[in-house]
């Protein structure tokens, strides 16, 4: 059915097409198409015509109580019939075959057998035919019936958008109850968010053992409202909650409440809410809720009716004078911001769980639940890589273990060890290396002190930063990167971090202007880092004496208050022209900082920049030690791949098969080592065995050598 309605089916036209097909052939057959050649006479006219020896030949056959005569003329006769199809309202037409129906006497049938041997005229006869009733039925009943079935069809592919294809079944809910067979997510899957579960816990507890809580009085939340940034794992919270709970547990996105139907929303907010009654105690779960729970009048959107329709029904379903008893309403959104209040009042969504970013022993938790199907290496420490990504959230260390693995798999690993895991970070910040690109010595020396600049700078400033790597390697869109990450994850920023971090980001650019004497288009990004950070701490921190503690801005950006969604700012001009001065101000004395840390360590400078032009990367342990000593450390071992050396895709497909025979080659050589020893192994005791046997049995194994 599924595969009929992804085809040509979908189109009601081609039911059009095949009905007014059907049309024809029976109109053809049954109809006009035939007239041109034969005519229905009464039978006074056939006997006129027999008479007249007008008739060649004819055939008789019983039918229904009377005699169906059919036959042909000797010469073809001219007929006039009325039509309103043609200008002077009658045709003429030549006919050379007839039927007429005369009565079963034996008067009539004598008469016409002797008028017939007197003329000459051949007469047949014919038994009559069994299955008339059944020809007549599907002649004329079945056009009928499969009219009515193409009409269905159609209408059925006209309501297929609002009801599956049925017809008029635009307002019913696409919502299902979850079937706990499948789900097998449970709180135990779900790390680095033990608060969170602690609340979801408490409302499967209320559903499975209601008089615990009602006997102290206290009323169960009727709506739970999941908020934070993507892929902090909302929805698998949602999942997990459906796994735990022995209810009905209903899931539906924001987004299929609105259709292009004017009501539908409405309508399947309502049959949501009856299903869900009905099963009470259950769980709706609506993911995606600021689709249609955007704050009304607003003039997003053009004044979309049907979406405030939608969020109007939502509204009186959860807390409206029906009430909705044994039904809790959990949702999920990334935008709470843009909801609308009525929605966020108690009584609605009495209880907001913000599912935030991980901290460092978060992390660790949701790697260590990612990893129990991956094989790791001894070498592999996932609490030092929760250290090494601070800010990911659960989805990007789920997709950086995957890029791991996958890089293990490439280079014919059976496990994944610390250096995978490493190239695996450096493609989730900033995407896969890119070694064949042409760089001209010129740029790659300006990449290079550019990236020892924010090295240098970052290493002297270090009270809350660490310089973890830095690479001359393209990635993405980057021609360079140097990664320096946090000691501790911080809730809080102070005025003096702040200042360190614009320095280090200015560090790039400085270099550039004390070696080359000249800027290029290469710190871009890093200038719009700069500007963010200290327009943050102009505009929101209250970090500048000019200023002083005011909140401007809010934290997307945007005019902090009253300005609703216009853009215009909410301060006068010469505050927009104070905050312009004190952010060049700021970014000003970090250019500055970091000048004078580049111009005390022009050695330092210098040996990190050729070190990156010889060797691309380097990661912490080796710049400490060009920094502190001027040398490399002593060479762990080479962790290149032949195959990631290679300059072009057949190059390396040509050495990843090159690879594989040769990896295919050893294990054959194996085996066959092994099977030889066990077999020379077998002889000695066969041998011992067969001097103790008797005779014959030496006899027959003689005849088998």
């Amino acid at each position: 059915m599924n595969n009929r309605r992804n085809g040509l089916f979908r189109n009601s036209l081609f039911y059009i097409v095949i009905f007014l097909l059907i049309i024809g052939v029976v109109y053809l057959f049954n109809g006009n198409g035939n007239s041109s050649q034969t005519q229905e006479i009464q039978s006074s006219q056939f006997v006129k015509d027999l008479n007249a020896n007008k008739i060649k030949k004819f055939s008789i056959q019983p039918s229904g109580g009377v005699y169906k005569i059919t036959g042909e003329y000797r010469n073809a006769q001219k007929r006039t019939t009325n039509t309103g199809f043609s200008l002077g309202g009658s045709q003429s037409t030549a006919v050379t075959s007839f039927s007429t129906q005369v009565l079963t006497n034996n008067s009539t049938v004598s008469e016409i057998d002797k008028v017939a041997k007197d003329h000459n005229v051949k007469m047949n006869t014919k038994a009559e035919e069994s299955s008339g009733f059944w020809i007549n039925l599907l002649v004329y009943v079945a056009p009928l019936v499969i009219f009515f079935f193409f009409f269905y069809m159609m209408m059925g592919q006209a309501g297929q958008g609002g009801g599956n294809g049925r017809v008029m079944n635009f307002g019913k809910s696409k919502a299902k109850p979850a079937d706990s067979k499948e789900n097998k997510v449970r709180f135990a899957d779900v790390a680095g968010e033990e608060e969170e579960k602690q609340e979801l816990v408490e409302v499967v507890e209320f559903l499975k053992n209601p008089r615990k809580f009602v006997s102290l009085g206290a009323r169960i939340p009727s709506g739970v409202l999941l908020e934070g940034p993507p892929g902090t794992g909302k929805t698998l919270l949602a999942k997990a909650v459906a796994g735990e709970a022995a209810v009905p547990f209903f899931s539906i996105s924001g987004s299929d409440f609105v259709e292009m139907f004017v009501g539908v929303g409405a309508s399947r907010v309502r049959d949501l809410f009856e299903q869900a009654k009905k099963a009470a105690p259950s769980i709706i779960f609506i993911d995606e809720i600021d689709a249609v729970g955007r704050q009304r009048g607003a003039g997003m959107g053009g004044g979309h009716d049907e979406r405030e329709q939608t969020l109007n029904q939502l509204l009186v379903e959860m807390d409206g004078f029906t009430g909705s008893e044994g039904v809790i309403v959990m949702a999920a959104t990334n935008r709470s911001d843009v909801l609308d209040p009525a929605l966020l009042r108690p009584g609605r969504f009495d209880r907001k769980i913000l599912v935030g970013r991980p901290d460092v022993k978060g992390r660790e938790a949701i790697l260590k639940v990612h990893a129990k199907n991956k094989p790791l290496a001894n070498d592999v420490d996932l609490k030092e890589i929760s250290k090494q990504t601070p800010g990911f959230v659960g989805a990007d260390l789920e997709n950086l273990l995957n890029e791991a693995a996958l890089l293990a798999a490439r280079r014919n690993k059976t496990q994944i060890d610390a250096s995978d895991l490493d190239e695996a970070e450096d493609r989730v910040i900033a995407g896969p290396a890119k070694k064949d690109r042409v760089i001209s010595p010129e740029e790659r020396k300006t990449v290079a002190y550019h990236e020892a600049g924010h090295t240098i700078v970052g290493l002297v400033l270090n009270d809350a930063r660490v310089v973890h790597k830095v690479t001359i390697v393209p990635r993405g869109r980057a021609g360079g990167y140097a990664i320096m990450l946090p000691r501790e994850d911080q809730m809080l920023m102070s005025k003096k971090d702040a200042m360190e971090q614009i320095a280090g980001l200015m560090g790039g650019r400085t270099a550039e202007e004390l070696i080359f004497h000249s800027e290029s288009s290469g710190a871009s990004n890093d200038f719009e880092q700069a500007t963010q950070i200290a327009r943050s701490m102009v505009t929101q921190y209250g970090m500048s004496d000019a200023l002083g503690t005011v909140a401007l801005e809010s934290a997307g950006g945007q005019p902090f208050a009253g300005a609703g969604y216009t853009g215009q700012p909410t301060y006068s001009e010469h505050t927009a022209n104070l905050i312009d001065s004190e952010v060049r101000r700021i970014i000003g004395e970090a250019h500055d900082t970091a000048r004078k840390i580049l111009e005390e360590h022009k050695a330092e400078h210098k040996i990190i920049a050729d070190a990156l032009l010889k060797y691309e990367t380097l990661d912490e342990k080796q710049i400490l030690s060009l920094f502190n000593t001027g040398k490399m450390p002593e060479k762990d071992g080479d962790d290149e791949f032949p195959s990631e050396k290679a300059a072009t895709f057949e190059e390396s497909k040509r050495e990843l098969e090159r690879r594989e025979a040769e990896r295919q080659a050893s294990t054959e050589a194996k085996l066959a080592s092994s099977a030889s020893s066990v077999a020379s192994s077998e002889a000695q005791p066969a041998s011992s065995e067969a001097s103790s046997q008797a005779p014959d049995d030496h006899h027959d194994e003689d005849h088998s050598e």
